[in-house]
C-alpha cells in the first residue's frame, strides 16, 4: 500500500536550548494559509502562532511585508504586538506588476495581476516609504532585490529599477537592507557595488554557494540561512554557511514557506526554526546553546530592541 504524505501542520518541536531570532517571515501569510483551512490543524491567530514559537525558543520575529497589501499589515501587526519588528518593500516580482510588465515568466506561468497592481511602481514604492517613515518598529527595507527564475527580459529593467529604489531608501533611513536573490548572485551584487551597499545588508534565505558567502564576507553582507540549508542536495550551501564569519550569521524561516526537514513539503511557521539552528550548528561544528546566543545577539545588532 502506498503511503499517504501528510500535509497538516507539523506537531511542536523540540525547544532550543536558548532563545533565537526569526529574521524573516511572512506571518500573514501563515494566518491566511490557517483561516482557509489548508493544511487544518493550526490556529489562525497571531497570538497562538507567537506563543506557540516562545515555547519552541523562538521569542521573537521579524514580518515582511512585499506587497501594498502587506504594507498595511506588517505596520499595524508591528505596533500591537511586541515580539514583531517590521521589514517592508515591494517585492521584485511585485515590481514588475507595479512597472505594467504583463509577460509570462521563464517558468510558464502567468502573472498573478491583482487591482493593487494598478499603482505605479514609483507611487508603490513611496507607500514603502511612508510606512517605514511612520513607524518606529520597522526596522529594516526588505525584501527588495532581483528574482531572474520568475522574471522575463521585459522584468528585469522594472526590478534593478527598484532595487536601486529601495538600497536608496535604506541608506536614507540608516535601515538594514533585506534582499531577495533568486538565480541572481551576480546581478544582486553588481547592483549593490554599484550603487554602494546599505551598511547593514542581509541575503534573506541566502541560496548561493561557497564563492558568494566569500564574497559576502569581504563586503560584510550578513547571510540569513533557512530551511533549504536541512535539504539533502544542498552541499554548496552547507559549505556556505561553514565558511561565513559567525557575526555575519542570521536564521530564518521564511514562513509559510521551506520547510526544514523532516517537515519538508508541508506549511512553516516561526515555531519551527529550530530544524535550521540545529543543522547550522551540525554543519559548523558549534555548541547548540552557544549559536543561539550569537544569533540572538546578531539579530539585536542589526535590526534594534524589540
Amino acid at each position: 500500500m502506498a503511503r499517504t504524505r501528510e500535509r497538516g501542520w507539523p506537531g511542536d518541536d523540540e525547544p532550543l536550548p536558548a532563545p533565537v531570532v526569526d529574521n524573516h517571515t511572512h506571518l500573514d501569510a501563515v494566518l491566511g494559509w490557517a483561516a482557509d483551512g489548508w493544511p487544518d490543524g493550526e490556529p489562525a491567530d497571531l497570538r497562538g502562532h507567537l506563543d506557540r514559537a516562545a515555547r519552541a525558543g523562538v521569542t521573537r520575529a521579524v514580518q515582511v511585508g512585499c506587497t501594498l497589501d502587506e504594507l498595511a499589515w506588517t505596520d499595524a501587526a508591528c505596533r500591537d504586538e511586541p515580539r514583531l519588528l517590521g521589514a517592508v518593500a515591494i517585492h521584485p516580482n511585485e515590481a514588475v506588476l507595479h512597472a505594467g510588465v504583463r509577460e509570462v515568466a521563464p517558468d510558464g506561468l502567468d502573472p498573478d495581476v491583482q487591482p493593487r497592481h494598478e499603482v505605479g511602481l514609483q507611487d508603490a514604492i513611496a507607500a514603502v516609504e511612508r510606512v517605514a517613515r511612520g513607524n518606529p518598529r520597522i526596522r529594516a527595507i526588505g525584501e527588495t532585490g532581483l528574482d531572474l527564475f520568475r522574471s522575463g527580459p521585459g522584468g528585469r529593467a522594472a526590478q534593478v529599477a527598484a532595487f536601486r529604489a529601495h538600497i536608496a531608501l535604506a541608506k536614507e533611513l540608516d535601515l538594514p537592507l533585506q534582499i531577495h536573490d533568486r538565480d541572481a548572485h551576480a546581478e544582486v551584487v553588481e547592483v549593490l557595488v554599484a550603487d554602494g551597499a546599505p551598511e547593514r545588508t542581509v541575503f534573506h534565505c541566502f541560496s548561493g554557494d561557497a564563492e558568494l558567502a566569500a564574497v559576502c564576507a569581504e563586503h560584510g553582507w550578513y547571510t540569513s540561512f533557512a530551511g533549504p540549508l536541512t535539504f539533502k542536495p544542498n552541499d554548496g550551501l552547507r559549505a556556505a554557511a561553514a565558511l561565513m564569519p559567525a557575526h555575519l550569521l542570521l536564521v530564518e524561516t521564511d514562513a509559510p514557506y521551506l520547510t526544514p526537514v523532516p517537515y519538508r513539503g508541508r506549511p512553516n511557521a516561526p515555531y519551527l526554526l529550530g530544524g535550521t539552528v540545529r543543522e547550522l550548528a551540525r554543519v559548523r561544528g558549534a555548541e547548540l546553546g552557544a549559536l543561539c546566543d550569537r544569533l540572538t545577539a546578531t539579530s539585536q545588532l542589526l535590526y534594534g530592541p524589540w
